[in-house]
């Protein structure tokens, strides 16, 4: 499987958390990204989304549906997430897009292949991890493909 885990673009302050949209900033970051992406993604492609609009709006320049998802809202633990990613088949691509820390803990996770509470990597507005993966005897094992930043 492909799992591309997408952080999203700069936002703008809001005290609604999930509210939050893009600055114009945010959206060409997220337009140069996505960009990237549809050049390199199968016509298949999944699109996971947290319930925060900054989240939706990112994703809304890749021409894919999204599947929203309040497993990958903001506060959400990076241990829940690895579970849903074992539920992907072998053959799928996915973009998650989402946000800090649980992606920068996923990462970790992804490419150290065990849980630290130290290990927690910081992700670059806009920027994705894409990692090619697999589960095998319910192990994850995953391998950095690409890492984009805008």
């Amino acid at each position: 499987m492909n799992i591309i885990l997408w952080r999203h673009a700069e936002a703008k302050f809001d005290v609604n958390d999930l509210a939050r949209e893009l600055t114009p900033k945010g959206k060409k970051q997220a337009s140069k990204m996505a960009r990237i992406l549809k050049s390199m993604l199968p016509e298949q492609t999944e699109c996971w989304v947290s319930e925060a609009k900054r989240s939706q709006e990112t994703a809304a320049f890749l021409p894919y549906i999204q599947k929203v998802c309040s497993a990958l809202n903001p506060e959400a633990h990076p241990m829940q997430i690895a579970q849903l990613l074992l539920e992907i088949p072998n053959d799928k691509t996915v973009v998650i897009v989402g946000h800090q820390p649980w992606l920068g803990q996923l990462c970790a996770f992804m490419l150290n292949q065990h849980w630290e509470t130290s290990s927690y990597w910081a992700i670059k507005k806009a920027a994705f991890w894409w990692f090619e993966a697999e589960v095998v005897d319910e192990v994850f094992l995953a391998k950095l493909q690409s890492m984009r930043a805008p």
